[in-house]
């Protein structure tokens, strides 16, 4: 197993590589198909996309054009918020799953919490007995969230993937999260380019001769905690990948954590697209 599919052992044993190739707002066609390969070329072999993110289809142009077998590769899509409900959500995954050009996808999410969310995860739940997924989860969930599913839920949600990075640590989700065996998995890892002005990750990187990019992922990785990260710049997708060969020492740790501060996107609590 190389480095790059160190991966976590969700609650059913499917395992998730740790490191995921992000395509939040990549635009379709060509742009997206070409990060796509580069970072399969590169050695990611989980990529993470949306049906709101509008290039499924790309998506899976790429995995196929790069050869590799459907089976090495970690595929993730979501349910969008306007496709909530029990038969509204089967008929979404099938969309998704045509625009994929796949049988089946290894993890399908509730994109946001939403009213439905109930009805929405029954159907999720139908998925995965079908086998037409490997794992279900939620993204965006807070910990009330959370413990509203599982109240109604039969099946505990493996993975919840949310924002998550070194100016928002989500300690308690994580803690919650590994209390009920629920892999947490970090979008934004790179707070959207924000790391970049991080002095604290500016003079950590310049002490371990590191990217302040590949401090911010590093430190994810030891905490337990799947990352994301999108570029669409091969040299970056590159550098990106490169976290597995150093190790970020406790003290430094504690002293990433003393960044706390605001999220960068939405309040799950307050969101109304």
């Amino acid at each position: 197993m190389s480095d790059l599919t160190l991966s976590a052992t969700l609650s059913n044993g499917v395992k998730m590589p740790y490191l995921g190739f992000g395509t939040f707002r990549i635009p379709p066609g060509d742009v997206t198909k070409n990060a796509v390969l580069e970072a399969l070329k590169v050695g990611y072999r989980h990529i993470d996309t949306a049906k709101i993110y509008g290039n499924e289809q790309s998506v899976g142009e790429a995995i196929r054009e790069s050869g590799i077998n459907r089976e090495e590769i970690f595929v993730t899509t979501k349910v969008w918020n306007t496709d909530q409900g029990y038969d509204s959500t089967l008929r979404a995954f099938d969309e998704s799953l045509s625009k994929l050009g796949m049988d089946y996808v290894d993890l399908y999410l509730i994109h946001w919490p939403k009213d439905k969310n109930i009805e929405t995860w029954k159907a999720l739940e139908k998925l995965y007995k079908d086998g037409r997924v490997r794992a279900i989860g939620v993204s965006n969930f807070k910990i009330h969230h959370l413990e509203h599913l599982l109240q109604h839920a039969e099946i505990v949600p493996m993975v919840n993937q949310v924002e998550c990075h070194p100016q928002f640590p989500q300690d308690d989700v994580l803690e919650y999260c590994k209390a009920h065996h629920i892999q947490l998995e970090a979008w934004g890892p790179l707070m959207q380019g924000q790391v970049f002005n991080k002095q604290v990750l500016i003079d950590l990187a310049n002490k371990y001769n590191r990217t302040v990019a590949q401090i911010a992922l590093r430190w994810q990785l030891q905490r337990g905690v799947v990352v994301i990260p999108k570029s669409t710049n091969p040299e970056r997708i590159r550098e990106n990948s490169q976290i597995f060969d150093f190790e970020i020492s406790e003290e430094d740790m504690k002293v990433i954590a003393t960044l706390k501060g605001e999220r960068i996107g939405h309040d799950p609590d307050h969101i109304t697209f």
